[in-house]
Formats: structure tokens, C-alpha cells, sequence
């Protein structure tokens, strides 16, 4: 199953490589998100690990309507997550893939949802 990685992740293998991180990569199973670049590119990223999250299989995007709903289905309103974990957690159950992140109220959802990563 592929698994889509969040930026509290890909920050971490950014400083000092994760040996998991580099194990799904090799193995073609890291998807990735725009909004996660994004937040990436905001934190300073360097052109050439910008060039080389593009190359990465991207996951397609759930629309603004459809993350609303989500957030309704779920009770996933004040839960202590934002707008952009919102978009990663729905856009991994509907693409059924796994969502890796350090983040613990992402990752608290994540688990609840059944669709965490644990290295």
C-alpha cells in the first residue's frame, strides 16, 4: 500500500535520513501531496529536493466541497488539526493510501480513521 508522507516527516529524513523513509522510496511506495510540498517549499526547501519530490507519484486531490463533507462524516472538527491535515487525511482514506506524520493530532486521526503509517 502507498503511503503518503507529511512535511513533519519529510523534514526529518531532510536533516538526517530515515532509514524507513529511505526503504518506501526505494521501493516506489511514497506518495505525495501538493499541499506538502507546498509547506516544504514555505520552510525553506532546496531547489533540488524540491525537484526531487516532483518526480514522486502525487495523490489526487480531494476538492474543497468534499474535504467539508469529510470534516462533517468524521466529527472532525475541533480535534486540533488545520485545514491542510484535513485535505491529507481525507485525500488518504479516499485514496487509500497510508498517511506517515509526526504530528500527533494528525496522527491521533490517522489511527482512528485506520489509515496511519507506523514505520
Amino acid at each position: 500500500m502507498k503511503v503518503l508522507v507529511d512535511a513533519s516527516v519529510w523534514v526529518d529524513h531532510l536533516r538526517r535520513s530515515h532509514a524507513g523513509l529511505r526503504s518506501l522510496l526505494e521501493d516506489d511506495l511514497v506518495v505525495t501531496h501538493p499541499f506538502v510540498v507546498g509547506e516544504l517549499v514555505l520552510g525553506g526547501l532546496s531547489e533540488i529536493a524540491r525537484r526531487g519530490l516532483q518526480h514522486l507519484e502525487s495523490v489526487e486531490e480531494v476538492t474543497h466541497e468534499e474535504a467539508l463533507h469529510f470534516v462533517e462524516m468524521n466529527n472532525i472538527a475541533g480535534r486540533g488539526i488545520g485545514w491542510v491535515d484535513t485535505h491529507l487525511l481525507a485525500t488518504s482514506l479516499i485514496g487509500r493510501c497510508r498517511l506517515w506524520t509526526k504530528d500527533r493530532s494528525l496522527a491521533a486521526l490517522a489511527q482512528d480513521l485506520r489509515i496511519a503509517y507506523r514505520p
